[in-house]
């Protein structure tokens, strides 16, 4: 497709900027219940002649056979294996014996880890601590082929294990402090936080939550719930709340698609671009409310093409007459 029928063909969405509403659980976490990184060097064998040229990988080797009680009289010294980062991610309350996906880059020369074996690596926190151990074969997953642009080559020196560690030790996780829980908004904005702390509320019909500041609402735990918490954060999620958020316009030339919020405000100015004016006078435009909704519909009318469209923004934006952040893209 050539770079001006993308643009031609450009594709507007838009959404309201006020959400319906949603569980407290689908926009928050608690305090103390979070993924933790993991991360491990390891050893990739069986690798065909297709892993590190240095000496690195062949101690690694030697060494691991010396552990297992195997002597050898040199190193070993063989291009099939590659030394390697293991990384997985470990979310909160898994216990031992659970399973994680695992990533695997290589470090050195190694020209392909494809299907080759992770042999049992450590997985560390932050604290240096042993959390998971990591071995299976490794997928480097894309494609070969070079007949279609929509298949991925293969990308050969990073991979995955899915399911490839298992959980050795479970992370510390503390979620009551001083008789008290706190949640973290994903997203901060202060409209929602109130609204959250509001809507626990009236749930509970007690003044137990309070907004901390655009991110943290803090809960007191009633005594009914001290030897039950579980049951309480549960009742906690399931509370249902209508988030709020910043008015934001997106525009992506690149993938032809300008993303908008239709209740988005523009101001009383009048622009000139080409053969197009644009006039709002008293918050109007053609008779409807200066949204940029009925901005962008008005412009399409008279004949405006996305590029028209997405330049009258640009200077609509830079102008200060549109309440909303612009992301160009």
């Amino acid at each position: 497709m050539s770079k001006k029928l993308l643009i031609v063909s450009i594709i507007i969405f838009s959404f309201a900027i006020s959400f319906s509403a949603v569980r407290i659980k689908d926009i928050s976490e608690f305090r103390g219940a979070r993924d933790n990184q993991l991360f491990g060097i390891g050893l990739v064998t069986g690798l065909n002649g297709s892993g590190d040229s240095g000496n690195i990988s062949s101690e690694m080797l030697s060494n691991m056979m010396a552990n297992l009680g195997l002597e050898t009289d040199s190193k070993l010294n063989s291009k099939n294996t590659a030394v390697v980062m293991v990384f997985a991610n470990i979310p909160a309350f898994y216990k031992p014996g659970m399973k994680l996906d695992v990533t695997v880059t290589a470090v050195g020369d190694a020209k392909s880890i494809e299907n080759g074996y992770l042999i049992q690596t450590p997985l560390q926190g932050a604290d240096k601590r042993v959390y998971a151990v990591a071995q299976g074969s490794v997928i480097t997953g894309g494609t070969d082929v070079k007949t279609s642009s929509n298949q991925q080559k293969k990308y050969k020196i990073s991979g995955s294990i899915p399911q490839g560690a298992i959980v050795e030790n479970e992370i510390p996780t503390q979620l009551v402090n001083e008789d008290t829980v706190t949640i973290n908004l994903k997203n901060p904005d202060l409209s929602t936080a109130s609204r959250v702390s509001r809507a626990i509320n009236v749930t509970f019909s007690n003044k137990i939550s309070k907004a901390i500041d655009a991110s943290s609402i803090k809960i007191n735990v009633p005594a009914v719930f001290e030897d039950d918490l579980i049951s309480f954060l549960a009742m906690i999620e399931d509370v249902e709340v209508q988030p709020d958020n910043k008015a934001k316009i997106i525009i992506n030339e690149k993938t032809g698609s300008i993303i908008f919020g239709g209740n988005v405000k523009v101001a009383d100015t009048t622009t000139s671009y080409g053969n197009f004016v644009l006039s709002i006078k008293n918050g109007q435009v053609n008779g409807s409310p200066a949204t940029i909704d009925n901005v962008i519909s008005a412009l399409k009318a008279a004949g405006a093409v996305p590029q028209d469209l997405i330049a009258i923004i640009q200077n609509l934006s830079a102008g200060n007459f549109i309440y909303a952040d612009l992301v160009v893209m």
